[in-house]
């Protein structure tokens, strides 16, 4: 017979915040419509209805939700303003595309007094939610706490690290405690900011006479015996008593938890675009490529005539590459050499290569020659954001030599990425540049939010489309 499996919660209540976000929206523009007058009520409750669902999709996805509210200084709260601002433009795209004709006392007032209505309405919200936050703040609030680490372990460097981070707003005393001497713990000694207090028994002494709050084991998973060990210790006290897996003695990429009815299970080789993050990562690549699309025709229309002037053949020019789940898909880009390479095996461009035209070697080392990949990004077959598509022969040599290398075709490959934002773009003329490049690829699967991706287009529009390697 199955036993109760172990049920997995948030202290941060993001379900009890979201219902007071969507209630405190809807109830504060419902207000503000009524008595402003700007609106039949019908319509009002549409536009309410729908900001207060773009701003909670919009929160889910830039992890606001998955923060504790540690201080309530408006720094720390500049995601309420981020989602704001991406609600109402979502908000008004919906309202000018669809809207209906009695809304136009609605659109009067927009049109006479844009500024106004926009900060007299939408903006309305934001200083009750951020009284929301400082509420839960002064009833959760902590002035100090007292931890303890079991284990002079790596895994309980990583916990101190991960605690100090935790609770940086408040008074937090600190200290690691272990069954062997100081000269057995090897080189973690050195590292630790906290000081080392003795055996575990000292801290059972502690926890039943009421100076310690929490107790983080942090063993290796091979410890077995010892950590149940120490759980029995521990039984004897009423301190709130959590264990640290070692989860890296498996993979250092584990992305994600996933509940499979009452079962919980550790994600090692997981998409994080299931579900709703499907449909927002897509709904992202439909509305950004769109606009961009249009921004760029007359930029892309005037490289065409440039290849066209300088250089015999096509404009375009599609290679081979791998996409979702390691298929095939066809890539486009601008042509920037004399000769159209998609074998089983291609040579990558080089500084001052023969195959390279004069237009061309600009357009690669201005990364314009990938503009035409807008149109995957609309096919569906690539993203805006994403690890970028090797050619073939180089993702058949690279799976062979780089560790957890197909790991990054989890996901649509992107236009740009994290790795390239980081400067490793170009040519690979080191082993360890496709290792940094994985790695990045990597950390953005496993981080992933709306939030990331947008950081990400606005620094490779200031750093990421120049490189020194790109030829």
């Amino acid at each position: 017979m199955l036993k109760n499996s172990l049920k997995i919660s948030s202290q941060g209540y993001p379900v009890f915040i979201k219902l007071v976000d969507f209630i405190v929206i809807n109830l504060t523009l419902m207000s503000s419509a009524h008595l402003l007058a700007i609106a039949p009520f019908k319509t009002v409750v549409i536009l309410s209805v729908l900001f207060s669902v773009l701003f909670l999709l919009f929160a889910e996805y830039t992890k606001m939700y998955q923060q504790k509210i540690k201080t309530i200084s408006l720094r720390n709260q500049k995601r309420l303003l981020s989602c704001t601002l991406l609600a109402i433009c979502c908000n008004e795209w919906v309202r000018v595309t669809v809207a209906e004709p009695e809304s136009q006392g609605y659109l009067a007032v927009l049109e006479s007094s844009f500024l106004s209505a926009i900060v007299y309405w939408y903006f309305i919200p934001l200083p009750f939610l951020y009284f929301v936050r400082f509420l839960i703040f002064k009833l959760t609030a902590k002035k100090n706490i007292r931890v303890a680490i079991i284990g002079l372990t790596d895994n309980g460097l990583a916990a101190e690290t991960a605690l100090m981070n935790e609770y940086a707003h408040i008074k937090l005393e600190l200290a690691f405690y272990d069954e062997r001497s100081l000269s057995r713990c090897g080189d973690v000694v050195n590292k630790v900011k906290s000081p080392f207090r003795g055996s575990v028994i000292n801290l059972v002494e502690e926890a039943k006479m009421g100076r310690m709050d929490e107790i983080y084991i942090a063993l290796p998973m091979v410890a077995l015996q010892r950590i149940r060990h120490f759980l029995a210790m521990m039984s004897d006290t009423t301190v709130d008593t959590y264990i640290v897996p070692d989860f890296y003695t498996y993979s250092n990429n584990m992305s994600k938890l996933r509940s499979i009815h009452n079962l919980q299970t550790i994600g090692i080789f997981s998409s994080p675009f299931e579900g709703a993050g499907s449909f927002i990562k897509r709904a992202e690549d439909l509305i950004l490529g769109s606009i961009i699309m249009v921004m760029i025709s007359s930029l892309m229309l005037a490289i065409a005539i440039g290849i066209k002037l300088t250089s015999r053949g096509p404009v375009f020019f599609k290679q081979d590459r791998y996409g979702l789940s390691g298929q095939k898909i066809k890539v486009w880009k601008f042509r920037s050499m004399r000769v159209m390479e998609n074998a089983d095996t291609v040579i990558q461009a080089t500084k001052n290569d023969p195959r390279v035209t004069r237009f061309g070697s600009f357009l690669r080392r201005t990364s314009l020659d990938e503009l035409p990949q807008f149109i995957n990004v609309l096919q569906g077959s690539m993203s805006i954001v994403g690890p970028r598509p090797h050619a073939v022969t180089h993702n058949e040599q690279y799976r062979q030599q780089v560790e957890n290398y197909m790991i990054r075709h989890k996901v649509k490959p992107g236009i740009t990425g994290l790795a390239q934002i980081n400067g490793f773009r170009g040519e690979i003329d080191a082993l360890y540049k496709m290792e940094k490049r994985v790695q990045y690829d990597i950390e953005y699967i496993q981080n992933w939010s709306l939030w990331l991706d947008i950081k990400i287009i606005i620094k490779t529009i200031f750093k990421g489309f120049v490189g020194k390697n790109a030829y």
